[in-house]
């Protein structure tokens, strides 16, 4: 069975020079399945997302590879055609859902000009749906929410918002880009149990995008560890934690802090690890600058 979504030998570079911030980044993601990227700060994460979206900075080239979308090859397309495509197959969950809604436009338009351009629908219809999706992200009094601007509500509802906002055209891919970065713990929790809920529902291909290892263990069924804008390791959940292969991701793993004993000493990772795999990307640019 083809994957839905398959990146192949992905490189990315600093425009004006040959700084690479993805390094030959291969995996597929298969309709359903939930992918975590995992990772430090700076490792490329949200990176990977971003190019799929077709959203990198402007200062970002695409200088290698692969994106096949639902059997489209995006980066041989026309950008007016790959935007079409993307808009109405793929949506982008972001990390802060305060500087993501417009705070000068009320939520309404926010989620129904979604359906209105992307599918067509008149506003009518797209204002009856938008308030079923709020229903269904479990917005108590959704009318009211409809009319208040973003900063008339709470973080997690703000949240809520663009979870709804992302599953309005019914995509086939999302990016949750740590969409629970900015929300307390209790918050955190439900956001993430909303999110897998819908994700089974409309069977959902998600590529999820986090630090934290014990959101992967329960949202995701397989996992790629990045380091420096490069694939680490990629295994199944399953796999990984019952014993990772790289020593970076044994590393990872080890710093997790254990819930179940709140008492335990945090374990950095070690900087020879860090080194190891340091030199390990530094290896694969001289191979690429040596190829170029």
């Amino acid at each position: 069975m083809t994957a839905f979504l398959s990146v192949s030998n992905l490189s990315a570079s600093i425009r004006g020079n040959q700084q690479r911030v993805l390094r030959s980044v291969s995996f597929s993601i298969d309709t359903g399945e939930v992918l975590g990227l995992v990772g430090e700060s700076g490792a490329g994460k949200s990176m990977i997302g971003k190019a799929v979206l077709g959203i990198l900075p402007v200062a970002i080239d695409i200088t290698e590879g692969e994106i096949l979308l639902d059997g489209h090859d995006l980066l041989a397309m026309r950008p007016k055609d790959r935007r079409r495509l993307i808009g109405a197959t793929a949506a982008l969950i972001p990390q802060d859902p305060l500087t993501a809604l417009n705070p000068s436009r009320r939520i309404e338009p926010q989620i129904t000009n979604r359906l209105v351009d992307i599918l067509g629908w008149t506003k009518a219809k797209a204002r009856v749906r938008a308030m079923e999706l709020l229903d269904e992200v479990s917005i108590d009094n959704p009318e009211r929410v409809m009319a208040s601007y973003p900063h008339e509500l709470s973080g997690g509802m703000r949240q809520r918002v663009l979870i709804a906002s992302a599953f309005a055209a019914n995509p086939k891919l999302v990016v949750a880009d740590e969409p629970t970065t900015a929300l307390d713990v209790t918050v955190q929790k439900q956001i993430l149990r909303l999110i897998r809920e819908l994700q089974a529902r409309h069977a959902t291909a998600m590529v999820f995008v986090t630090h934290d290892l014990g959101v992967v263990s329960k949202i995701c069924q397989r996992l790629s560890v990045l380091y420096g804008g490069m694939v680490v390791e990629d295994s199944t959940v399953a796999e990984f934690f019952d014993g990772p292969k790289h020593a970076y991701s044994r590393a990872l793993l080890a710093a997790t802090p254990k819930y179940t004993d709140p008492d335990a000493s945090l374990l950095p990772v070690d900087e020879a690890v860090i080194e190891q795999v340091a030199g390990e990307v530094l290896a694969a640019d001289r191979g690429w600058r040596h190829g170029a």
